[in-house]
């Protein structure tokens, strides 16, 4: 591994905007659903799929494209999926049906998957060991400033000149980044680089303690897209905000959610991921059955204020559950197969995305925006047991331990070292 240069600092940048693209293009679309789906002549119901079908193809070819390109020199193949969603935006733009932009979309999931997951790999390989955490939360850090400011910015732009420009911004975004990309990061960078296997990614998913904790993640992240994806709908049914002023919501709901990022980390390193998850996952339950009872209870314009503090609240707390789920699994995991558990932690995030859209879109069609805060608290409180079955099983094999004298657990086979995820 290379040793810190002078310029990696900037080298990392260009990771980031290139995450930044790839997190302003994946959440962008939801608050532009209403206009895309009459400018193609389809459902808003069946635009959302749109959402559905990009998570559901992330999530799946993402570890394992990821594992089989292994071979692959890993800075070219971070050049290439950067120009590869470069030209699916491109595609998008340019579709004048709802099937070719779906297909862009399948080329944008599969292009993304590759980048991200290689990305994070890259800035390891950058720095030196002890700066790997300020380089990954750099990388990382384009999603986030792409929830706060890329998405708003994105709605937007889609309502003052419409959807297709939003799709143009992020290719040239993405080509920006393919140049920096191609100008800045050493050609050695990725020599000798590991990545993990199938086999060595199921063997990990297969520890019941880590596959438990995965499907907290998946059920949380489909509470929250069953109300992401058909967001604008909600508010223009419940609160009667519409048009530009969707964005100022996606702007405070974005600069909440960057705050509880921050937030949930600093939380979890004072009182242990268990608390803040319990906490966030309690309030997030809260803030959406907050969403659809006053949508129920109140005429649109009572029902404004509290419908936006319950947004602001799910932003908080919502996403910080994110970093202490993290520390979650990196505490159950070996610290050498703790990428390949935060790389499974990712793929069942957008597993869940892609659930919560589908989900989103059977409440639309089924009952009313106004059930969407209902069904998504569902969804997060099967997450919240699912934490406590996890604490429950830890606490009984502790207490059968404890009852074991004299005679030594038998503790399962170490996996072999990973460092690329």
């Amino acid at each position: 591994m290379p040793k810190t240069a002078p310029g990696s600092t900037a080298r990392l940048y260009w990771l980031a905007l290139g995450t930044f693209a790839i997190g302003t293009e994946g959440f962008m679309i939801a608050p532009l659903l209403p206009d895309l789906a009459r400018d193609l002549s389809v459902s808003v119901v069946s635009a959302g799929q749109l959402v559905t079908v990009f998570a559901l193809t992330y999530a799946l070819s993402s570890p394992v494209l990821t594992a089989l390109t292994g071979d692959v020199n890993r800075r070219r193949l971070l050049i290439a999926s950067m120009l590869g969603f470069a030209a699916a935006n491109c595609v998008a733009w340019s579709a004048n049906s709802y099937g070719t932009l779906m297909a862009a979309r399948v080329l944008l999931a599969i292009a993304a998957g590759l980048y991200v997951p290689n990305a994070s790999a890259l800035a390891s390989a950058l720095v030196d060991p002890s700066r790997r955490g300020t380089a990954l939360s750099i990388v990382t850090g384009g999603t986030s400033v792409a929830v706060a400011l890329g998405v708003p910015l994105g709605a937007l732009i889609g309502d003052r000149f419409g959807w297709r420009l939003n799709f143009a911004a992020v290719g040239v975004l993405a080509l920006i980044a393919s140049v920096g990309l191609l100008t800045g990061l050493p050609r050695k960078v990725a020599d000798g680089l590991p990545v993990a296997s199938l086999r060595q990614r199921l063997d990990v998913a297969r520890q019941p303690a880590v596959l438990v904790a995965l499907l907290s993640t998946m059920t949380w992240a489909t509470g929250a897209f069953t109300v992401y994806t058909y967001l604008a709908s909600f508010l223009a049914r419940a609160a009667g905000i519409g048009g530009s002023s969707v964005s100022a919501v996606l702007f405070m709901w974005g600069v909440a959610a960057v705050v509880g990022l921050r937030l949930g980390g600093l939380l979890t390193d004072r009182f242990g991921h268990r608390r803040v998850i319990v906490t966030s996952l309690s309030l997030l339950t809260f803030a959406f059955l907050s969403l659809s009872a006053s949508g129920l209870l109140l005429s649109p314009t009572e029902a404004r204020v509290p419908i936006l503090v319950a947004i602001a609240a799910w932003g908080l707390s919502g996403w910080a559950f994110f970093p202490a789920q993290q520390t979650r699994l990196i505490s159950i995991t070996d610290i050498q197969v703790a990428p390949v558990a935060l790389s499974l932690n990712a793929s069942f995030q957008f597993l869940g995305f892609s659930a919560g859209a589908a989900l989103g879109s059977l409440t639309l069609s089924n009952a009313s925006p106004l059930a969407l805060g209902a069904v998504g608290a569902a969804c997060v409180i099967v997450a919240m047991s699912l934490v406590f079955v996890a604490g429950w099983r830890v606490g009984n094999q502790s207490h059968v331990a404890s009852k074991l004298k004299g005679q030594q657990a038998v503790r399962p086979a170490k996996l072999p070292d990973i460092v690329g995820a």
